[in-house]
């Protein structure tokens, strides 16, 4: 008798729970959420050993997050045939990535490294952590913690709920507004209608950001915080940047050698972010010395006027409507820049994008 109703509880309990979960997958649905993929390391060294695919059927991409955004990359497949391999880190400078790569000897694929100024040139103690981590997860991965990512990923496919940026505990008390003890930095909330993650790791601005002042303005708000908190910081010297354009010159020298190819893009900015980028980076200590030092081809949003004009919503990252037509235009730049793309579809290629 008491098993027959240790049974009957055990069946209960677990109804209660498929009733839970189910309640609260519907729930979030019915709030607008949709699948977003846990962009965290275990992902990215997912992509981080792609690189090593036919250098005439892959490019891989670093950068910081505008190229997250503003690649689509169901656009840039369609046109080029390659497989696009997103690397790009959010708040990051690419320079680890781009050493780490320089050193792999098996790497000798086309590389598109995206250049945000004020990331790009920031001093090595702000940039090393996140891009280290990402790095020495990807070179001591076991055999279990790739079978377990199959398993997430398979699982975050299919649940909204699983949504580890804004679903988790973390996630939804950081939207609670709670403010930091004092003296400990807390990293803004962005709202979750301003990015979701696919699982090529690309960056969408959602529908409704699109429309709501407010939401905008909140992220725009982010972006004068952190740069008020950039002028506390002293700026690097000229020895600093020197260093910066050395390293980087070494750096694609080695994938150069090795039969690689390598070009820097310098993605949309608009409004009081592009101003203040301009003014304060401007390209011609910048940008134009990275280019001449690493004999480097560059393709900068300003030179194209069918790219210098895009209004970004938040001033720093292209709506997702913009990225598709961004993306036609960068494929159609880096080919005027010598590159081929042999697995391009022949339809496309008397096509100018």
């Amino acid at each position: 008798m008491s098993n027959n109703h240790s049974m009957k509880a055990g069946v209960l309990a677990l109804v209660m729970v498929f009733a839970f979960l189910v309640s609260w997958e519907l729930y979030w649905r019915s709030q607008g959420y949709s699948i977003n993929y846990d962009d965290g390391k275990v992902l990215w060294a997912d992509k981080r050993a792609r690189v090593y695919e036919p250098s005439d059927k892959t490019t891989v991409f670093i950068g910081s997050s505008r190229i997250k955004f503003d690649l689509d990359i169901p656009t840039w497949e369609r046109l080029t045939g390659d497989e696009a391999v997103q690397l790009a880190m959010e708040g990051n400078s690419p320079l680890p990535i781009l050493e780490d790569l320089a050193a792999d000897e098996k790497f000798k694929g086309k590389l598109v490294i995206d250049v945000t100024e004020g990331l790009f040139f920031a001093a090595r103690s702000n940039r090393d952590k996140e891009p280290g981590e990402n790095i020495q997860y990807y070179k001591e991965r076991t055999p279990s913690q790739k079978a377990s990512f199959q398993v997430s990923r398979l699982l975050e496919s299919r649940l909204v709920m699983l949504d580890q940026d804004y679903l988790s505990l973390n996630g939804l008390l950081d939207r609670c507004g709670i403010p930091p003890r004092a003296g400990v930095f807390q990293m803004p909330y962005f709202p979750p209608e301003f990015s979701h993650n696919t699982f090529d790791r690309q960056s969408i601005i959602q529908p409704r950001f699109l429309t709501d002042t407010n939401l905008q303005k909140q992220v725009t708000g982010n972006w004068l915080m952190f740069a008020e908190m950039a002028k506390k910081q002293p700026p690097p010297t000229k020895d600093d940047i020197m260093h910066v354009f050395n390293t980087v010159r070494d750096q694609v020298a080695k994938i150069r050698s090795r039969g690689g190819q390598v070009i820097f893009v310098r993605t949309p900015s608009s409004g009081p972010f592009w101003e203040m980028e301009s003014k304060v980076m401007p390209r011609e200590k910048l940008w134009d010395p990275l280019l001449a030092i690493t004999q480097t081809p560059g393709i900068h949003f300003k030179d194209h006027p069918e790219t210098s004009n895009y209004s970004c919503p938040e001033w720093s990252h292209l709506a997702h409507k913009d990225a598709i037509d961004y993306t036609r235009h960068l494929v159609n730049h880096i080919e005027q820049k010598g590159w081929q793309f042999r697995n391009k579809p022949a339809s496309l290629s008397f096509i100018n994008h």
